[in-house]
């Protein structure tokens, strides 16, 4: 029977997760959850279902305090109510998936039966959206001239480079050019010196 698990919660704070649980289960079609909160969900969105195949004003009003968001409750009459108008109960299935890693509890999905007509629609959708953006990411990507123009703008520090080095070369030859007479000074007065105390020296000896 549905709510009689206590799943070690108060009552109020199970019945808000039950509650959180069915209405994210009819409006994307499948959670994975532990097997026992997965069979407690199972019953009562069967119990939503049978409402909505009632499709009265007192079955939306019940849904409408069940159920947390109202556009839940309008798929739920306009939308997935009509697939199980043949069915007799059984409109979701627990398949069980192993034990969680941590506390080994035995975890499952619970699913909605024959209603990918209803979720795959959102699935293609969410595939579109997703393709278009990444379009839009790639266009920008591709369109990206500034990266080249990052190099022009060190060339006028490379032509400036090889100025200083002509200006070393510059002071270096000018150097060499400075230092090169200074040793013909030295070597003039000496060979000049050296004939004209001879030619006196052999006057005071006439």
């Amino acid at each position: 029977m549905p709510g009689t698990r206590k799943l070690g919660r108060p009552t109020d704070h199970r019945m808000s997760m039950i509650k959180g649980m069915v209405t994210f289960l009819l409006e994307k079609g499948q959670i994975e959850t532990t097997v026992t909160r997965a069979k407690e969900v199972s019953a009562l969105t069967d119990k939503m279902i049978t409402l909505g195949k009632a499709n009265t004003l007192a079955a939306r009003r019940q849904a409408m305090a069940f159920l947390k968001k109202e556009s839940v409750v309008a798929k739920l009459f306009n939308v997935i109510a009509p697939i199980y108008d043949e069915r007799n109960g059984g409109y979701t299935r627990v398949l069980k998936t192993g034990p969680r890693r941590g506390d080994g509890a035995e975890m499952s999905v619970i699913a909605m039966v024959d209603a990918d007509s209803v979720y795959a629609v959102k699935d293609k959708k969410a595939k579109k959206a997703a393709a278009e953006e990444s379009g839009k990411e790639s266009t920008p990507a591709e369109k990206k001239p500034a990266a080249k123009k990052a190099p022009s703008k060190k060339t006028p520090v490379d032509k400036a480079a090889p100025k200083k080095s002509a200006a070393k070369k510059d002071t270096s030859d000018k150097d060499t050019a400075v230092k090169k007479p200074a040793p013909k000074r030295t070597a003039k007065p000496k060979v000049e010196a050296a004939p004209a105390e001879t030619a006196e020296e052999a006057d005071k000896a006439e």
